[in-house]
């Protein structure tokens, strides 16, 4: 079983057991949470899709980790100006196990 959530503006095929990085979302670590945003889910009975969302299909994940990705180094520079700029930048994260799909 499997299912297709939509969280962060990017979309993910997840089944149970999964351990994901995400943009990130509100709750600690050992936290649960619910995606409620599912596009697509397989079972037993075959595949259903939404339009554009499934109600009634939720799928469980429980929050392992918050963090920050590795920087990123932002350099502009003009050529013969004298101008340089150097900036940096972590994209925050949500390291989440999915729990559960409630079909």
């Amino acid at each position: 079983m499997y299912a297709v959530i939509a969280t962060g503006g990017k979309q993910y095929r997840v089944s149970v057991g999964d351990e994901l990085f995400i943009e990130k979302i509100e709750g600690n670590a050992g936290d649960a949470c619910q995606f409620k945003e599912v596009l697509m889910v397989s079972d037993e009975s075959g595949v259903r899709t939404g339009d554009p969302d499934l109600t009634g299909v939720v799928v469980d994940a429980e929050i392992i980790k918050q963090g920050k990705q590795k920087k990123v180094i932002i350099f502009k520079y003009n050529a013969k100006k004298g101008y340089r700029n150097k900036t940096g930048h972590r994209q925050p994260y949500t390291r989440v196990r999915i729990t559960g799909i409630t079909a």
